[in-house]
């Protein structure tokens, strides 16, 4: 079977929400209005620290799709106030972070314990805060969250190919800078990173057969397997990732945006900044050019994300290895789009109910692991009103 990027039709339901007139899309379903309808009617399960866990309705599959979003909208006004990283919220909140994903990602590693039958992964991202602020449709939701998924392999296996230079895979061509262009340096610099749990391994090797992706990404394998999520140092190691992340994305984008080849205030690692990032003419040379065009093009400069925006993914792969990885987002790929596969939601009211009734007990089943372990309380959303399904009348 030929290894390639797939475009699989998940299907959705009509849309309960009434969008006001002269409100974009866009702007209606990343408002307050929408988060609050997320939670009274998709609301799964919160914690004391305002974690909610609720089931994504216009999301990726209809197998097992559920996020974790920190919902701070009435606590912390100002939507640029919000933490939307895992480095900017509290020890605490960290805490029961860490213990919800890995509940949850433990979930599904026994609803689905064969990677030849299905694909799971989690993948956490703080893109909202880093969009555009002269773009039309400024996100306000402005927070971090995770998002678990699952995909049978059967139905990925029969999609079409996608094009590879979809807009979402190639992240409008923005994945060119970390991967094209700096792919080496970037993978040089990440390897000032102490790690013991997560070891570096090829994304040639990490990657999907199906698929052929991630391409180019570092990579890190999950050493003892899903034993070690239980280790509190795997998730120390797993916010290392991030952090020397953060500092490439934050040096190389300075550059771009003053000229000036400094290290960042906030740098984790000001040695390996100044010793392999800032001694690069490489480094230095695409930032020139990346600057330049910047200057030049205003639809190219709209669409940069001067504050660094991540995705970092916990998948497995087709050994049954769990593999770990992080990306830029600069425009708008999804989280599925860093393993090559592209979702295209289509309404289809009949599908989704045929559908609908598995994916709620499933989320119900992953939910139970969240009440057993004490950290917080259910939340009674319409169709699960009494713990079980209820589909909505017609």
């Amino acid at each position: 079977m030929k290894s390639a990027p797939r475009e699989i039709i998940t299907p959705r339901p009509k849309m309960s929400l009434t969008i006001p007139k002269g409100m974009a899309p866009v702007e209606f379903f990343n408002s307050p209005a929408n988060l609050k309808n997320l939670a009274e009617e998709n609301g799964l399960f919160r914690t004391p620290e305002n974690l909610l866990m609720y089931r994504k309705l216009i999301g990726h599959s209809v197998e097992f799709d559920a996020s974790i979003i920190l919902d701070t909208s009435k606590r912390i006004l100002d939507p640029l106030g919000r933490p939307v990283r895992r480095d900017q919220v509290s020890r605490n909140q960290k805490k029961v972070w860490n213990h919800m994903t890995r509940i949850l990602f433990e979930y599904m590693l026994d609803q689905y314990p064969d990677p030849a039958k299905h694909l799971i992964l989690c993948g956490e991202a703080s893109l909202d805060a880093t969009w555009p602020l002269n773009k039309p449709g400024v996100p306000s939701i402005r927070m971090i969250h995770n998002h678990f998924m699952a995909f049978p392999m059967q139905e990925l296996e029969t999609a079409q190919h996608a094009n590879p230079m979809d807009p979402n895979l190639t992240d409008s061509g923005h994945h060119s800078l970390f991967l094209r262009h700096l792919s080496g340096i970037y993978h040089e610099f990440l390897e000032v990173l102490d790690l013991q749990i997560l070891s570096p391994i090829d994304s040639a090797e990490s990657s999907l057969k199906l698929t052929g992706y991630p391409q180019g990404l570092p990579c890190w394998e999950v050493k003892g397997g899903a034993k070690m999520l239980r280790n509190r140092y795997f998730w120390y190691e797993y916010e290392q990732v991030l952090l020397g992340f953060l500092d490439f994305y934050r040096t190389f984008f300075s550059l771009v945006a003053t000229g000036d080849p400094l290290v960042p205030k906030q740098a984790n690692f000001s040695q390996q900044i100044n010793e392999v990032l800032l001694d690069s003419g490489r480094f230095q040379r695409v930032a020139r050019d990346l600057r330049e065009k910047v200057i030049q093009d205003p639809l190219f400069a709209n669409e940069i994300r001067w504050r660094p925006a991540y995705k970092q993914l916990l998948y497995r792969d087709d050994s049954g290895r769990l593999i770990v990885t992080i990306s830029q987002n600069s425009v708008g790929n999804a989280i599925t789009e860093l393993l090559g596969i592209v979702v295209k939601r289509k309404e289809d009211v009949e599908a989704y109910a045929a559908a609908e009734p598995g994916l709620v007990g499933r989320l119900l089943e992953a939910r139970a692991r969240l009440v057993e372990a004490n950290i917080g309380e259910v939340i009674a959303a319409p169709a699960w009103a009494t713990g079980e399904f209820v589909p909505h009348p017609v």
